[in-house]
This record gives C-alpha cells, structure tokens and sequence, in this order.
C-alpha cells in the first residue's frame, strides 16, 4: 500500500474532523476527533453516544479503543 492509503494516514488527515463511530457491540458514537494511535485508538470531543439513531448520553471527551472498533465515518 502507498502511504497516503493507509488507514492512519487518512485518520490523521481528518483530525478536528466530525466522524461516527460504530463499536463491535453495535453502540454508536458522534463527535469530532482530535487524536488516534497507531492502535486505532480514538479521541473525540463533544462526543454523543446513540442507540437506534437516538441519543442516549452526552459526553465531553471520550476515549475508544481500536480492538472494539467495527468501524469509522469520516463526515
């Protein structure tokens, strides 16, 4: 793969982005992103947690681990 078409590559490129988050256990969350690792790891701001495409919490700032993500929706 060239290096711009790797997946943390296009992750850092869409830093303060708004993204979606689904996890593994089908819970999804919304905010902006202003970090990730090498392990996929997340963190977002002004996050929102949603069940059935309605919100249920509100967080500030949330961090998600790579291995429970299923996958990611840069908007």
């Amino acid at each position: 793969m060239e290096p711009s078409k790797k997946p943390l590559n296009f992750l850092l490129k869409h830093l303060n982005n708004e993204v979606c988050v689904r996890l593994k256990n089908n819970i999804e969350y919304r905010g902006r992103m202003v970090g990730c690792d090498n392990y996929m790891n997340l963190v977002l701001e002004d996050a929102s947690e949603y069940m059935s495409d309605e919100p249920t919490v509100k967080y500030g700032l949330l961090i998600l681990r790579g291995s429970f993500i299923l996958h990611i929706c840069v908007r």
